[in-house]
């Protein structure tokens, strides 16, 4: 509700000046926690690890099956891949003064992404001190330690900087989605339509994707994790029809594309919500194939439907025909 009313209120300014203070939050509170809690528990890095393979052998290392090397590359891979394509990021891209701030973007961005590491530290600081952290509860280790560490008005801070780490991704994703929506659906349905209408439409579709959002989250698995990296696979599917269109003359038709993405979202979406695994529909395959992410798997049924399609239904130029 309170995601919900911040965008239809706020838009894309507000999303902006949020991100600022969430930033400067964010940076502060991570920093703060991934330093002090290995170090006010542990003693330092170095000793926390240590007790962590002592207490749990191998728990450091990707298991030999399941999360292996193979499904930790593929993921690598795949995230890598759809960060390029996802949606809000071409949204807020159109709201830059001038091209300066791309190029700053590409030089701060990488280092932001450092911050993980810091929130990782706090993780696996939690492993010992907060136990029986276990599927869904595991989303919790932040805020349970630093409940039993720290006064509450320093963890109303702590979580007030988590409000807004989800304020800011979750209200572009909305307003990107329902824009997607009110211009590339409803417009052409009804092409006589104003801008009034078609942004009445944008703001009445947030709350209907915020529902389905949320029933996907409460039901499309049990942490965090697993969402993030199904919400990865779909965007994912993008990728071919759009890198196979940026030439001069598109390698790609719109019934290849429309197939591939079509194929490869089917693949993702009757796995995630099936339970499926490669590993229980072909158990005598090695664990090299059987481990890799869906949404690589997928992404390779994609792109050969998207060749296959797009061949058959490449319409014949003039001078091939003449040739003919």
């Amino acid at each position: 509700v309170v995601l919900v009313t911040y965008v239809i209120v706020s838009g894309v300014h507000g999303s902006a000046w949020t991100a600022v203070v969430k930033d400067i939050m964010i940076l502060g509170v991570a920093v703060s926690l991934g330093i002090y809690f290995p170090y006010h528990f542990y003693g330092g890095y170095r000793p926390m690890f240590e007790v962590i393979e002592a207490a749990k052998p191998g728990f450091l290392t990707l298991p030999a099956k399941g999360m292996s090397d193979s499904w930790f590359v593929s993921t690598v891979l795949m995230s890598g891949i759809a960060f390029y394509v996802w949606p809000h990021t071409f949204a807020s891209s159109y709201t830059a003064k001038n091209e300066n701030v791309f190029r700053k973007n590409a030089v701060v961005m990488p280092l932001y992404q450092l911050v993980l590491l810091f929130v990782f530290f706090t993780g696996f600081a939690a492993i010992l001190q907060v136990p029986g952290l276990k599927g869904a509860e595991a989303d919790l280790s932040l805020l349970r330690l630093a409940k039993q560490t720290f006064p509450p008005w320093l963890v109303g801070v702590i979580g007030a900087a988590g409000v807004l780490t989800a304020l800011v991704p979750g209200s572009m994703l909305l307003m990107s989605a329902g824009t997607i929506v009110a211009k590339n659906v409803f417009r052409p349905l009804a092409p006589g339509v104003g801008d009034v209408a078609v942004g009445r439409v944008a703001r009445g579709t947030v709350p209907v994707l915020a529902l389905i959002a949320t029933l996907w989250a409460l039901h499309g698995g049990d942490t965090l994790v697993p969402l993030l990296l199904m919400g990865y696979s779909f965007v994912t599917q993008l990728c071919p029809a759009l890198f196979l269109s940026l030439g001069r003359e598109p390698l790609v038709t719109k019934a290849g594309a429309i197939a591939g993405i079509l194929a490869g979202e089917t693949l993702i979406a009757v796995f995630g919500f099936e339970g499926w695994t490669l590993a229980k529909l072909f158990p005598a395959w090695p664990s090299l194939l059987t481990d890799l992410n869906i949404g690589i798997v997928a992404l390779i049924v994609n792109l050969l439907v998207l060749l296959v399609v797009s061949a058959s239904t490449r319409p014949v130029r003039v001078e091939e025909r003449a040739a003919a």
